[in-house]
């Protein structure tokens, strides 16, 4: 008799760039298969991924994500040359890779990755079509997200 694993929710996630959703308006979101290296699934497993500074490229047709970082686990083997800022092609549909493009060249847009999670045994990327914010923008989010913290402890004082 085989155990199962217990599920614990949440792990999916390997990492997440929480600094796109303070700098931009998320307008759409996508979800993209990455191409990658046997010592790259690795490293994600072992959780070492980096995000934050990442975007997606658009060119000849094709979207690779730019800029993510994932750190070579020192079991390595020795043959192989691991470049942790590597170029990685993503898998998209030619129909979304399209949507993307009209989007980005016509509109003003540009495509920032949000979040890296297992799908299975597929490593996917959650990308956005993003808009820029502007200082005032981000300072009325963070208002909002303080009237709401407020908001949250006034209601559970008045429920004792």
């Amino acid at each position: 008799m085989t155990k199962k694993k217990a599920y614990k929710p949440g792990s999916a996630t390997i990492a997440q760039n929480k600094r796109a959703r303070h700098e931009y308006f998320i307008e759409e979101e996508f979800e993209a298969g990455l191409a990658l290296q046997g010592w790259e699934v690795k490293s994600l497993r072992a959780g070492k991924a980096n995000i934050s500074d990442s975007y997606v490229l658009l060119k000849d047709g094709e979207a690779f994500l730019f800029g993510a970082t994932f750190q070579p686990l020192m079991a390595a083997s020795s043959h192989v040359v691991c470049d942790p800022m590597r170029t990685r092609k993503l898998l998209l549909n030619k129909r979304e890779i399209s949507s993307l493009f009209g989007r980005v060249n016509r509109e003003g847009y540009t495509v920032v990755a949000l979040s890296l999670y297992w799908k299975n045994a597929w490593t996917k990327v959650k990308i956005g079509v993003a808009k820029g914010k502007k200082d005032f923008d981000k300072r009325d989010d963070i208002k909002t997200r303080e009237w709401q913290v407020d908001k949250a402890r006034i209601m559970k004082h008045a429920n004792r």
